[in-house]
């Protein structure tokens, strides 16, 4: 029974090749480890949040590899150990053995991004027997605030509810990612992916909280972040980005790459004018 129910998880993915045969895994791990967490009480302190919340909440159509989550209270006492019973409990469930360890951040970590930060904890979960498919957790302890949160429903496997981030403060987040993560060689074509899909659904950004998390993480002052410098930042960020290697890093991640035809610089730089505003 207990591999039925992984089996019955898996079985709702198209799975034609090895990489649909990874993400559908992913996916069906990162559902099993929302109804551990949600087993052991965390939702009552923790939101989800980002392009995984995205996908499996709001029909992204592209596979996420982390989980991110946010306290709804600073706590520096915090540690996801005491959920970690929970997680594990809830794989033997369906006939899983995991590990979850604590990743230690590498000295670069805070420069690295001005996005990660230094107060956020990192653990890495993966099946015993197959090490090579892992997923990343991250909880950010000492979260920006000014985001609503709100209960969804996921069924297997279990009927259970996940507390996320409402979508307008989703998309602040993102937007947070797309102009200040630290791209280095590789530039993270996912945070484009999810951008295209916020402005095609007319969804609201939440630009006090986008305000919030540049101030907190970045020392920039809502007079040195206004929406004007805002676009401004975003219109720049566009044009001086290869769009090709942005399709190279989402393309693993989409059923249907076609949908990136479109895809240029100019393109991007019209859907930077199509954004809505929450009044």
């Amino acid at each position: 029974m207990a591999d039925t129910i992984f089996s019955q998880m898996l079985s709702r993915y198209p799975i034609a090749t090895k990489d649909d045969l990874t993400n559908a895994t992913h996916e069906v791990m990162q559902q099993i480890t929302l109804a551990g967490l949600y087993r052991g009480g965390f939702f009552d302190q923790a939101a989800f949040y980002g392009g995984t919340c995205l996908r499996i909440f709001h029909g992204l159509q592209r596979f996420s590899e982390d989980m991110d989550f946010s306290l709804l209270q600073a706590d520096e006492n915090f540690t996801l150990e005491n959920y970690f019973e929970q997680i594990i409990t809830e794989f033997k469930a369906v006939g899983k053995d995991v590990e979850i360890s604590r990743k230690a951040k590498s000295a670069q970590t805070n420069i690295e991004s001005a996005f990660l930060k230094e107060n956020t904890e990192i653990y890495d979960l993966k099946f015993t027997t197959e090490k090579r498919i892992k997923i990343k957790i991250e909880v950010d302890t000492q979260p920006p605030l000014d985001f609503a949160t709100e209960y969804k429903l996921l069924l297997l496997p279990f009927s259970f509810m996940t507390r996320c981030y409402s979508l307008p403060d989703l998309y602040a987040g993102k937007m947070h990612a797309f102009l200040f993560r630290n791209w280095k060689t590789r530039v993270k074509g996912r945070d484009w992916y999810d951008f295209e899909f916020y402005v095609r659904n007319n969804i609201a950004l939440n630009f006090n909280h986008l305000q919030k998390r540049v101030e907190q993480i970045n020392n920039l002052t809502e007079k040195d972040f206004t929406l004007d410098i805002f676009k401004q930042m975003l219109k720049e960020r566009i044009e001086k980005t290869n769009i090709e290697a942005v399709k190279n890093d989402v393309r693993p991640f989409l059923k249907n790459p076609q949908e990136m035809d479109i895809w240029s610089t100019a393109y991007f730089l019209q859907l930077a004018d199509m954004i809505r505003f929450e009044k």
